[in-house]
C-alpha cells in the first residue's frame, strides 16, 4: 500500500518551476504551481509597507519511498540562491484519490521531538504546525495581524474563490461567488493555539460563511537557500 506526502515549497515568484524540475528528476512525478504573496513579518514591516513579494508556492505529492531524494534534490537546487531563499516542508498524507482510486495513508505522523529573529530558530528546532485560514478577500491582512501578536511570524496568502451551491444568490442565471483568500502560516506547534485563539476571536470573523482555519502538523521543516 502507497504513502505519500505533500511537499510545500515557498520561494520568488519566477523560481517554482526550477524546483519542481529538480524534484521531478529525483522522482517526484509532478506538482502544481499557485502564485501568492508574502506577508511581513512583523506589524511595524506591514505599517511601513516592508515585506511583500509575489510568491510561487509549490505543492507536490510524493510517494514516502523517494521522499528524501526529492528533499534533497530541492534543497540542492536552491542551496546558490541567496539566503532565507524560501520554505520546504511536508504534512503526511491519510488517503489520495487518483484517477478513479482511492489509497490509504497508515503510516503515522512524525514525532520530531519568540519574536520573528527567533522564529527561523524555533521552526528548525521543533514540531510545527501548518495553519490555513480561509477568508473573504481583504480580511487576510487583518488575520496576520492577530496572528502575530500571538506569536507567529510571516505568511503567505494565494488569492481563491469558493464554491457555489444551489442555494447561493444567481445574476442572470449565474451563481455570484465570493472571492477568497487563502493565508498559510508555519508556527511553532506551542504557538499554535495561541494564534488559532487570537484568530477566532477577529470581529471580521464572528458571522457565519465569512472563513475557515485548520490546521495540521508539519513534519519536515528546511529553509532554502544559502547557509549561514
Amino acid at each position: 500500500m502507497n504513502s505519500f506526502k505533500l511537499f510545500f515549497s515557498i520561494v520568488p515568484h519566477g523560481k517554482g518551476e526550477k524546483l519542481t524540475r529538480a524534484a521531478m528528476e529525483s522522482g517526484c512525478q509532478g506538482g502544481t504551481v499557485l502564485m501568492g504573496r508574502s506577508l511581513a513579518r512583523t506589524n511595524l514591516a506591514a505599517i511601513l509597507g516592508l515585506g511583500e513579494n509575489s510568491k510561487d508556492i509549490i505543492m507536490m505529492l510524493v510517494e514516502n519511498s523517494v521522499c528524501e531524494p526529492v528533499k534533497n534534490a530541492i534543497e540542492k537546487a536552491a542551496s546558490r540562491e541567496k539566503r532565507r531563499f524560501g520554505e520546504l516542508f511536508s504534512i503526511g498524507m491519510d488517503s489520495l484519490l487518483k484517477g478513479g482510486s482511492f489509497t490509504e495513508n497508515s503510516a503515522a505522523l512524525a514525532e520530531d521531538a519568540g519574536d520573528a529573529e527567533n522564529m527561523e530558530e524555533e521552526l528548525m528546532a521543533g514540531k510545527n504546525e501548518m495553519i490555513t485560514v480561509i477568508v473573504n478577500k481583504g480580511y487576510a491582512d487583518d488575520v496576520m495581524v492577530a496572528a502575530r501578536r500571538a506569536g507567529a511570524g510571516g505568511g503567505t496568502v494565494i488569492n481563491a474563490r469558493g464554491t457555489a451551491k444551489e442555494t447561493d444568490e444567481r445574476f442572470f442565471g449565474m451563481h455570484i461567488v465570493a472571492e477568497k483568500e487563502m493565508l498559510i502560516m508555519v508556527v511553532p506547534s506551542e504557538k499554535k493555539e495561541g494564534v488559532i485563539s487570537a484568530i477566532r476571536e477577529l470581529k471580521c470573523l464572528k458571522e457565519p460563511g465569512m472563513g475557515i482555519a485548520y490546521s495540521g502538523q508539519v513534519e519536515d521543516f528546511a529553509l532554502l537557500g544559502k547557509a549561514k
